[in-house]
């Protein structure tokens, strides 16, 4: 195996451009002699200069001193052609997004590089083993996908094609730490780990938006202040671009031939076409000030009507205990009173199905979000037939304490409870399919994503059964493979064991 502690060690990097910058950075600092390389006349010393800036910027923050600074660029050496790569160990490419290119760019650098050199890929989107497919000494190449910007996102995929040696990925996983990042190892699969996992967030949000169950800025409010997750999916998809959202989602669907889990959503080829793209055109699904600024969306406020009796159904002993201290009368009787608004706490199920299940006057009916609890924001839901009074009743008292509550449609589990299962089971199915090991999957998702925890252990929290049980009311509903749960998921579910336990 390459010894990456060794002092002498020598990398080089193809592309100076954001992504190419980024890694030269963080090699130069963790002290590896960093040789650039770019196609374009005076690109490589200007990622140098580019970086020098960088790194003068944290010298004034006091994050670095200027001896560090100038150590770091010290390391750092443009070179003019390719041939200068014949003294590394390890080459990284991170040139544009084109099979091809990135091919013909190999086919170079193993021109003029030693046999026991490591090609590695920063290719987000292509097939590493296409890519080196094409090369004398497949075996020696390997993807490793950081993510921008490098120097704070701390998350390397490591990927190994179907010809890569061991060795090679081991070689660059101790690389990643040697730099301060946390290595990732994955199959060569579509997506990676990252990519593949985010298909639970946006597309599920999506398919609750198209059902018109609640309008978007709902949608990520819900996900946001119940569910914990730091940006809705609305707001999320104006960051980083609808066009390049619904681009991935596309590809996706595409690569794993149509697997209905991964179904994009028609909802976003018009506002492409129109060009709401998000931030970056002033308006996605939210408009953006010249300044930058989100604009804020007002939510309806309060009924001044109040419940003042509420028959709860069995089982829902936490929504009992809340309406109570809310002020309402709690109907104990087995059926409700004439009187009585009546309450359910569904599990995957929607508010019309609970309502006949348990044979209570659904116009009276309203259901109530019990999976995240009810501190931060209260999720109520109505059948078709609820009255517009008996909603106004309901979502007055719920409101009582200053605790926000979101109103929505029908859903087999509102919006969180879905999403959120959606997450879990696209998780399970990615080591169910050994693409990653469940302790590399969360970390992936965690950092790569910013998610509040990995899609394991998120499922471990709110309940495996739980999310099982949502999935299958789900899948019984819309009788879509889309919500078929995972062999993995429903095994440890069954075994009441954790998600992230190895078989």
């Amino acid at each position: 195996m390459l010894d990456i502690s060794r002092p002498e060690l020598v990398v080089g990097v193809a592309g100076g451009g954001t992504m190419g910058r980024g890694i030269v950075q963080v090699l130069a600092q963790c002290g590896v002699r960093t040789l650039v390389f770019d196609s374009l006349p005076g690109v490589a010393h200007k990622a140098k200069d580019s970086i020098a800036q960088t790194l003068g910027k944290l010298a004034e923050k006091g994050r670095l001193t200027a001896a560090e600074v100038e150590a770091s660029l010290a390391r750092i050496e443009p070179v003019a052609t390719l041939g200068a790569f014949e003294e590394c160990h390890i080459v990284i490419e991170a040139i544009i997004e084109n099979l091809e290119a990135k091919r013909e760019l190999f086919h170079g650098i193993e021109a003029v590089v030693g046999d026991a050199c490591v090609l590695a890929s920063n290719t987000s989107s292509l097939s590493v083993t296409a890519l080196a497919s094409a090369c004398r000494r497949p075996g020696r190449i390997a993807g490793y996908h950081f993510f921008n910007p490098v120097p704070l996102m701390r998350i390397v995929e490591v990927v190994a094609g179907e010809l890569t040696e061991p060795w090679v990925t081991e070689a660059l996983g101790a690389l990643a730490k040697r730099y301060g990042h946390t290595p990732v190892h994955c199959k060569d699969t579509p997506g990676f780990i990252v990519n593949h996992a985010g298909r639970g967030y946006i597309p599920e949000s999506l398919r609750v938006l198209m059902e018109g169950v609640a309008d978007f800025a709902t949608i990520d409010r819900i996900l946001v202040e119940a569910a914990g997750f730091k940006l809705g999916p609305y707001a999320l998809m104006d960051l980083v671009g609808l066009d390049i959202s619904h681009g991935v989602m596309k590809s996706m669907y595409t690569q794993y031939f149509e697997e209905p889990r991964y179904k994009p959503s028609y909802l976003l080829e018009p506002r492409v076409a129109a060009g709401l793209l998000g931030r970056k055109t002033g308006r996605g699904w939210y408009g953006y000030g010249k300044d930058g600024a989100q604009e804020k969306i007002p939510e309806s406020p309060a009924p001044a009507a109040r419940a003042t009796l509420a028959w709860v159904a069995p089982g829902a002993a936490a929504l009992n205990e809340l309406l109570a201290k809310l002020g309402a009368k709690i109907d104990a009787g087995a059926k409700p009173s004439a009187e009585a608004l009546c309450f359910v706490a569904p599990l995957g199920r929607d508010a019309t199905t609970s309502a006949l299940e348990l044979g209570i006057d659904p116009t009276r009916t309203v259901a109530v979000d019990p999976l995240f609890g009810f501190m931060k924001r209260r999720t109520l839901m109505t059948t078709p037939v609820t009255s517009a009074a008996a909603r106004d009743a309901a979502h007055g008292l719920l409101a009582a304490d200053g605790v926000p509550v979101s109103v929505i449609r029908d859903s087999a589990g509102f919006v969180a409870q879905r999403v959120v299962a959606h997450i879990v089971n696209v998780g399970c199915d990615i080591v169910q399919q050994r693409i990653a090991s469940p302790e590399d999957l969360d970390r992936a998702v965690v950092l790569g994503l910013g998610y509040p925890s990995g899609p394991l252990a998120m499922g471990d929290a709110l309940g495996a059964a739980k999310i099982l049980a949502v999935l299958e009311a789900l899948h019984e509903l819309h009788k879509d493979p889309r919500y078929r749960p995972s062999p993995w998921l429903t095994r440890r579910a069954r075994l009441g064991i954790s998600l992230l336990t190895r078989d």
